[in-house]
C-alpha cells in the first residue's frame, strides 16, 4: 500500500484462505500529521488510490483495503465486471466527516469504448448504485467521488453502450443536440473532440446512429454543435462521451440498462407476476410466482393438448360452422374476439384449426376443435381442469377453452410446469413458433395468411446465434394483462421456461420477456453473476 507516510506504522499486507480463495488485504495507519497535509493511500500496485485531501480526516485512523473475491457476491446481471472488487474502511469512523467527499481511482482491466461506473454495494437494498464516474480510457482508469467511511466498490461496464469512438454531423433541430443508439432522449452529454480538447454539451433529442451500419459511432451531434468543436468539413472527428444526466428510459432502453436499474442484481419488471424455470425444476427468477391471475389466451395451450389426447388424426376434414364463434361471444363483442376468418361451411383440417389457434391466437377455431373433439363441451373442460390437476396445478382452473373468461386461472410457477409438459407435443411446439402459417379452405380453396402474434419470432435485439424460441403463445383481455409465455433451449443443451403475466401493454410484454432471456442465458453461462 503506497508510501509508508511520516510517523505511521509499517504497512500490513495480509493474504487469507477462503474457500481456497485468497483474500488480500493492505492497511495503513494514518496520523495527525499526515492527516494535515493530505495523502493518497495507493494499494495493490496503485490500481486503487484513496485521494484524502486536508480537512477529510480530524483525527488518526487505520485504513484498510481489501480485494474480495467475486465468488462471495451476487453482481449486477446486466452489467461486466472489469475491475477487482474493493472494499476499503476507515477504522476511526469518527475521524471521517462525511459531508466532504473524496476522490477514488481505480485501474480497470479492458480497453474498451463502453461506458464506464464505479459502482458500491448498497447491502440495505441488495444492489450495486452507481457513482458519479469520470472515465480515462487512455490510461484504464476511472476516477469518482464518495462519501462513505466503508465501501465496496467495482468497475463495471454497460457492453455495447458507447462513450468513445467517432461522430458526424446532421441537420435537424439546431441547436445543442445529439443523436444517441444508448442513452434516452432528454440525457445530458458532454462530447470532446479528442483532436484539440475543445467540448459541447448537449442534449439527446433524436436515436441514431444506427450502430449495425456504423458500429465505430458514439454519437451523431447536430450541426450547431458539431460546429462549436471542429470544422463541419471534417466530417467525422474522434469523440468522448462524458453522460452528465441520464434521462427516464423508456421501454424502448430497458435492455441496455442505461439507468439506476442497472445495478441490480436481478431483473426488475413491471409485469404482475412472472417466472423463469428450467427442466430441472429450478426457478431462476420470480415474481409474485404464486398469485392467481386470469391466462387469457395461454388457456389455448391446455385446450390443443386436451385435443391432442383424443388421438384425432391431423388431416383429418372439419366443417365450420358458425355456431362455434357464439361460445366467444358469452365473454366479449363479436368485433373484440380474435377470429380466423373462416365461413359457414368451410372445410378445413385439423392441423389448419391448431396452426390457427396458435400462430394467430384465433378463438373461433379453438370452439372448432373442442366440436371435432368428438366430446361433450362440459366434458372437454372437464378434462381440460383433470389434466393440470395431475400436475399437481391446484391452484389453475378452466371455464371455457379459449381464455376470453377472466375466471381461467393459474400462477406463474403451477403455468410454467402445464407449458413445459404441454410442450412434449410437437405439434404445438412447431404451431407455436410458426411465424407465418397459409390455410387454405378444401373446398373452396380460399387462402387466409395468418402472422403469428408473438413478434420475438420475428425481431429480437438478442442474438440468435445464443438461443432458439422452441414454444411460445401470447395472451390479453382486460383482467389479465398482457401475457406472453415463451420455450427457450440455448443450444448447449439447457432448456428453460420464461412466463410473464398482467404486463402493462403488449410491448412491454415482449421487451420484458427478451430481457428475461438475456437474463436466463447469462444464468445458464455463469457469466458474471
Amino acid at each position: 500500500m503506497g508510501a509508508t507516510p511520516p510517523d505511521s506504522d509499517k504497512d500490513e499486507v495480509q493474504e487469507i484462505a477462503t474457500d481456497t480463495v485468497e483474500v488480500k488485504k493492505e492497511n495503513i495507519f494514518l496520523d495527525k500529521n499526515t492527516i494535515a497535509k493530505g495523502y493518497t493511500v495507493s494499494s495493490f500496485d496503485n490500481s486503487l488510490k484513496l485521494s484524502l485531501v486536508p480537512g477529510i480526516l480530524s483525527q488518526d485512523t487505520r485504513v484498510n483495503s481489501e480485494i474480495v473475491p467475486a465468488e462471495h457476491m451476487s453482481l449486477p446481471w446486466k452489467l461486466k465486471r472489469i475491475s477487482p472488487i474493493y472494499q476499503f474502511e476507515f477504522f476511526n469512523k469518527k475521524a471521517y466527516d462525511d459531508h466532504k467527499p473524496f476522490y477514488i481511482q481505480v485501474d480497470y482491466s479492458e480497453e474498451s469504448p463502453d461506458y464506464k461506473r464505479v459502482f458500491f454495494y448498497d447491502k440495505n437494498h441488495n444492489k450495486w448504485r452507481p457513482l458519479p464516474t469520470t472515465d480515462h480510457p487512455e490510461d484504464n482508469f476511472v476516477r469518482s467521488l464518495i462519501h462513505l467511511p466503508y465501501a465496496r466498490i467495482a468497475v463495471f461496464a454497460n457492453s455495447g453502450v458507447m462513450t468513445s469512438g467517432k461522430a458526424s454531423w446532421y441537420a435537424y433541430k439546431g441547436g445543442n443536440f445529439t443523436a444517441s443508439p444508448d442513452f434516452p432522449k432528454g440525457s445530458k452529454l458532454r462530447v470532446f473532440n479528442l483532436e484539440n480538447g475543445k467540448f459541447v454539451d448537449v442534449e439527446v433529442n433524436d436515436y441514431g446512429p444506427e450502430r449495425d451500419l456504423h458500429p465505430d459511432r458514439a454519437v451523431d451531434l447536430d450541426k450547431q454543435a458539431f460546429a462549436k468543436i471542429a470544422g463541419l468539413g471534417e466530417g467525422i472527428i474522434d469523440v468522448k462521451v462524458k453522460p452528465l444526466h441520464i434521462a427516464e428510459p423508456d421501454e424502448t432502453y430497458t435492455i441496455s440498462g442505461i439507468s439506476e436499474k442497472s445495478g441490480n442484481i436481478d431483473p426488475v419488471l413491471k409485469a404482475g407476476a412472472g417466472i423463469i424455470k428450467n427442466r430441472d425444476g429450478e426457478v431462476l427468477w420470480s415474481k409474485n410466482e404464486n398469485q392467481v391471475l386470469p391466462l387469457a389466451s395461454l388457456t389455448k395451450l391446455v385446450a390443443i393438448k386436451t385435443f391432442l389426447d383424443q388421438d384425432i388424426p391431423l388431416e383429418k376434414e372439419v366443417v365450420y360452422l358458425n355456431q362455434d364463434a357464439e361460445y366467444n361471444y358469452e365473454y366479449c363483442h363479436p368485433w373484440e374476439s380474435s377470429h380466423v376468418d373462416l365461413k359457414e361451411g368451410d372445410v378445413v383440417t385439423v392441423k389448419d384449426l391448431i396452426f390457427a389457434s396458435l400462430v394467430g391466437s384465433a378463438n373461433n377455431s379453438i370452439e372448432t376443435l373442442v366440436r371435432a373433439s368428438g366430446l361433450e363441451r362440459s366434458e372437454f373442460m372437464a378434462r381440460m381442469n383433470d389434466y393440470v390437476s395431475s400436475l399437481g396445478a391446484e391452484k389453475t382452473h378452466f371455464r371455457e377453452p379459449t381464455g376470453l373468461c377472466s375466471e381461467n386461472v393459474s400462477t406463474a410457477e403451477e403455468y410454467a410446469i402445464i407449458i413445459e409438459d404441454v410442450l412434449q407435443e410437437s405439434i404445438i411446439r412447431q404451431a407455436s413458433t410458426e411465424k407465418e402459417y397459409k390455410l387454405t379452405t378444401v373446398n373452396t380453396d380460399r387462402s387466409l395468411v395468418l402472422r403469428n402474434t408473438n413478434s420475438l419470432l420475428r425481431h429480437t435485439d438478442l442474438d440468435p446465434a445464443d438461443f432458439r424460441i422452441t414454444g411460445s403463445k401470447t395472451g390479453y383481455i382486460e383482467q389479465a394483462g398482457y401475457c406472453l409465455a415463451v420455450d427457450i433451449n440455448n443450444l448447449k443443451g439447457d432448456d428453460f421456461t420464461i412466463l410473464v403475466m398482467k404486463a402493462p401493454t403488449r410491448k412491454a410484454s415482449f421487451l420484458q420477456v427478451e430481457e428475461l432471456i438475456r437474463y436466463g442465458l447469462k444464468k445458464f453461462n455463469n457469466l458474471n453473476m
